[in-house]
Parts: structure tokens; sequence; C-alpha cells
């Protein structure tokens, strides 16, 4: 008996535990991932601007959060036309085979006090690697609607031969910089009915 009810104990803890855990819906007019680098002596900047997915965030328990984001390749935006047609083109992300590129989490490790190391798989050209971002939790506060919104930054740096992203060699550096922009809303059971 005893031990029956250090089981029930033990489960209603993980279960109050749980209850911490918040999943926000990426917004995707608000979020977007920059990427750079090095384009002969200066720098290349763009970004994608369509990203999809969500955050579920646990307060109390960050080792048990998760994130899965998904981006369109057809959202590039460099502010010129025809270089954003190249990068969609098979000598960069090849759109046409490869229209998304995807992160999903295995991990998260509390650096700070709003900081966290996110390991997980990013999936770019239908190559998976194993990535570590640089995480902050911005903060979190009303939205629209009754939501509950959440802002998050985060970098890393992957070697794009390392997903077949190889043209340029002489051209372009090796290293690209992600800075990935991100607000995320969460709307409460009872709101999203009304």
């Amino acid at each position: 008996m005893k031990r029956l009810l250090t089981l029930v104990a033990t489960l209603a803890l993980v279960v109050a535990v749980r209850a911490d855990a918040v999943t926000y819906k990426i917004d995707p007019v608000h979020s977007s991932v920059g990427f750079s680098l090095r384009h002969l002596v200066s720098k290349f900047s763009a970004s994608f601007t369509k990203v999809e997915g969500a955050v579920t965030f646990d307060a109390a328990a960050p080792e048990a959060s998760s994130v899965e984001a998904t981006v369109s390749i057809g959202s590039v935006s460099t502010a010129n036309e025809k270089r954003e047609g190249h990068l969609k083109s098979p000598d960069f992300f090849d759109e046409a085979k490869f229209p998304t590129a995807t992160f999903k989490s295995t991990a998260w490790k509390k650096t700070g006090e709003n900081t966290f190391d996110v390991a997980g798989d990013l999936t770019i050209k239908g190559v998976t690697k194993p990535v570590t971002l640089q995480v902050t939790l911005l903060g979190t506060g009303p939205g629209m609607g009754g939501a509950t919104v959440s802002g998050w930054e985060a970098t890393t740096k992957i070697n794009r031969n390392d997903f077949g992203v190889s043209y340029g060699p002489k051209i372009l550096g090796d290293e690209v910089t992600l800075n990935i922009a991100i607000e995320a809303g969460h709307k409460p059971a009872a709101a999203a009915k009304s």
C-alpha cells in the first residue's frame, strides 16, 4: 500500500510539472531566419521570412521543453529578385526538390536566467545534421485576443558544405551564421473558444 501511494504521488508530481509546459505557436508574420556569410571581402546577408512551428516551453523544467520549426525556402528575401531566384535554384537550396528546411530539438539546457543551449536536428536540402542553438527568451506578455506572446532569439554557425550547398567556393565563405527571431503565441482554451 505504501508503495502504491508513493507511485501515485510521483505520478501526480510528474503531471504537475508537465502542467507548467506551455505550447506557443510560431507567428510566421513576426518571425524570420536570417543568415550571413562572407562574400569576397565583405559580408552577404539574407533572410527567410516564412517560419512555422511551435515552441513548448516548461519554465519549471526547461529540459522538458521542445521546439519544431519549418522554414519555407521560397520565402528567401535579399532585396534582389534575380539573386533570390539563384538561391532557390539547384546551385543553392534547390527549392523545387526541397521546398522546406526544418529544425527539431532533441535537448534543452539552461545556461542562464533566460538563456539556453538547444540541441537539435537541422535539415537542409534533405541532409540532417546536429546543431546547437544559443537561445534567449526575450520575454512573455499579453498579446491580441487574450493570447500570451513569447519572444525568442537564437543564433548558431554551420558549414554550408555539410548540407550540400557548395556553390561558389572562391566567392563565398563556408561558415554561415544563422540569426533567428521568433514571436510565438499561446491562446488558452477558454480564449480560443470565444
